[in-house]
């Protein structure tokens, strides 16, 4: 089994590494754009573009399914990775997991990039999927470019940033970025309130791996032995990956467990 990854840059990572827990024996190809990123600021036919070449050196590996592990790559250029991959490469976009988190009741922060926030899209998925709950949109100024280069210094701002535009009241977070999963453990320690249960995050990076396998027929097999390889590519080269990627656990892991080839 071979399983596609494509971004910008290192927000796959997360939904990388959920691939690899459920699937440890498949091989995975990581392809980013860093001469591209970040891709939030582009046109939508900019962005379509760089994804599309991303996609096909992705594809030129011939991955049983291509996970887009980028939200704003997702809401611009889907239809057009299908049109040109599927079906012979099954396409699988990944979508804020507003649904679930609204499920639980209680008021709903998503936490998501400027360019995303207030964005018909969001507010399309809010309405399908929220009706009834309380939600609040977050613009998070600067923390996918500080996630992007592991600056300590500017994710702690933006994160403190984002935090005080989100009320106390919020019981629920929506992480509408994949950057933003790398530091999960930073955002509820900057929203959790004393005396208040515990906040509830809701990433994405698990159901689409999930769906990844549920398209292509295959299920989870957490037990399979550990002999997936990593391919990294670099807009279209073999390389390693980014020396970002090592400062989060997500990163060292992969390196770990199947250093990249």
């Amino acid at each position: 089994m071979k399983i596609a990854l494509m971004d910008s840059g290192i927000g796959l990572l997360a939904a990388t590494v959920a691939v690899r827990r459920l699937r440890p024996d498949a091989d995975l190809v990581l392809s980013l754009d860093p001469e591209g990123m970040p891709w939030g600021p582009r046109t939508p036919e900019d962005l379509t573009g760089r994804a599309l070449a991303v996609a096909e050196a992705a594809a030129a590996y011939r991955p049983d399914a291509l996970i887009v592990g980028c939200n704003t790559a997702t809401v611009h250029a889907l239809p057009a990775l299908r049109a040109r991959l599927e079906p012979g490469v099954p396409v699988i976009g990944t979508v804020p997991a507003i649904k679930p988190a609204a499920a639980g009741g209680g008021h709903v922060a998503i936490w998501a990039t400027p360019a995303t926030t207030g964005s018909p899209y969001q507010r399309g998925l809010i309405e399908d999927f929220a009706g009834g709950v309380k939600v609040t949109e977050v613009p998070c100024w600067g923390l996918a470019e500080a996630v992007e280069h592991a600056d300590e210094a500017a994710i702690t701002t933006a994160v403190a940033a984002a935090a005080a535009l989100t009320p106390d009241e919020v019981t629920t977070v929506v992480l509408g970025c994949t950057h933003y999963e790398l530091v999960a453990d930073l955002i509820r320690s900057a929203l959790q309130r004393p005396g208040r249960p515990p906040l509830v995050l809701h990433g994405s990076a698990g159901a689409v791996a999930a769906q990844a396998l549920r398209r292509i027929g295959s299920h989870p097999e957490p037990g399979a032995p550990a002999v997936g390889a990593v391919t990294v590519l670099l807009n279209g080269r073999e390389s390693g990956l980014p020396a970002p990627a090592l400062a989060y656990g997500e990163g060292r892991l992969l390196q770990e467990v199947s250093p990249a080839r």
